[in-house]
């Protein structure tokens, strides 16, 4: 069973960037569906970033694209999210999820699509 823990959020000025890391226990290569979401005050939870399937090209939302970028380092069994040119409706707590999938599985954008999930870690980005 994999255990998710997010850290790298904070408060960050428009055009600012952020790192966010997610710690992967129990994670083996090749073997879940990994994403990211975010949940705004008052807002459904949203994909950010995820794997279009397991072990293949990412998928971003189109209101990060170009902006956002999702990338893994099973060395250190870590999942990133390197946020740049922050803007204040990026403001959200971000989630990373992983779903036990079989090697090229296609990986669902919706949250139900997750059967673990991190706490979360608040971005926060200010005019």
């Amino acid at each position: 069973q994999v255990h998710l823990v997010e850290s790298g959020g904070g408060s960050v000025q428009a055009g600012g960037s952020l790192r966010l890391s997610c710690a992967l226990t129990g994670y083996t290569a090749g073997t879940d569906c990994l994403a990211w979401f975010r949940q705004a005050p008052g807002k459904e939870r949203e994909e950010v970033a995820r794997d279009v399937s397991v072990g293949g090209d990412t998928h971003y939302a189109d209101s990060v694209k170009g902006r956002f970028t999702m990338s893994q380092d099973n060395a250190k069994n870590t999942l990133y999210l390197q946020m740049i040119s922050l803007k204040p409706e990026d403001t959200a707590i971000y989630y990373c999820a992983a779903d036990r999938r079989s090697l090229r599985a296609y990986c669902s954008g919706r949250p139900i699509g997750y059967s673990h999930w991190g706490q979360g870690t608040q971005v926060t980005v200010s005019s």
